[in-house]
């Protein structure tokens, strides 16, 4: 179990910059990885689906800004940013679906489409501004609040810029509400273990809409 943990942690270390969304293999080989001997916890399993999950390229979101440019055709090429639906408005494609994809994958999805007005467009996307990557802190902490991150961030980088503890809170009850689909993921947080000794591995980075909760 701690090796499996140690793998995730590892992975998890390999990314630098915001955003970077689950990819479902990953989480799933990673789940597979566990001897069918080992009897894991709830908890120990949110944590590694949790650290398998911070390996993938980074998805875009709404508000973030995109530099879209289309080589030899300066009219469609432009700044746009990505509509609270989602969405991007360009000439000749109108609307087209950006957040949930990655910029690789908005690359493909203009190339079609452009294609049926373009001779072999060639098209580049890039991430100007990250305004998407919006993190909360909720309950018994000094300062509660919604912040917009710029990098990414674990777990007690956020409760610090919390600036600590109230003087009752539940300090090994904390929980990660994260967003899947139409429902939340509860990811159990416990300050005091991570503050242990081998308490590094419990500490995991934070995704888009996560809501820490800290009774």
């Amino acid at each position: 179990m701690i090796t499996r943990l140690l793998i995730g942690f590892s992975f998890a270390m390999l990314c630098a910059m915001p955003g970077y969304a689950a990819d479902p293999s990953v989480a799933s080989n990673a789940a597979s990885k566990e001897p069918s001997g080992s009897s894991m916890t709830l908890n120990e399993q949110d944590h590694a689906l949790a650290q398998a999950q911070e390996v993938g390229e980074y998805r875009i979101g709404p508000e973030d800004v995109l530099d879209i440019s289309v080589w030899n055709n300066s009219a469609i090429s432009r700044t746009v940013p990505v509509r609270p639906d989602g969405k991007i408005s360009l000439p000749l494609v109108n609307d087209v679906q950006a957040a949930g994809l990655t910029p690789n994958q908005l690359r493909s999805v203009l190339l079609k489409k452009l294609a049926e007005y373009v001779p072999s467009p060639e098209v580049s996307v890039m991430v100007k501004e990250v305004h998407s990557f919006k993190v909360s802190v909720i309950g018994e902490v000094k300062r509660t609040g919604r912040h917009e991150l710029k990098g990414r961030a674990t777990v007690l980088d956020i409760l610090a810029m919390a600036e600590g503890f109230g003087e009752f809170a539940g300090r090994g009850r904390i929980v990660v509400l994260r967003p899947e689909g139409k429902t939340m993921r509860q990811i159990p947080f416990n300050y005091n273990k991570v503050m242990s000794n081998n308490g590094a591995l419990e500490n995991f980075f934070l995704q888009p809409g996560d809501i820490i909760v800290v009774p």
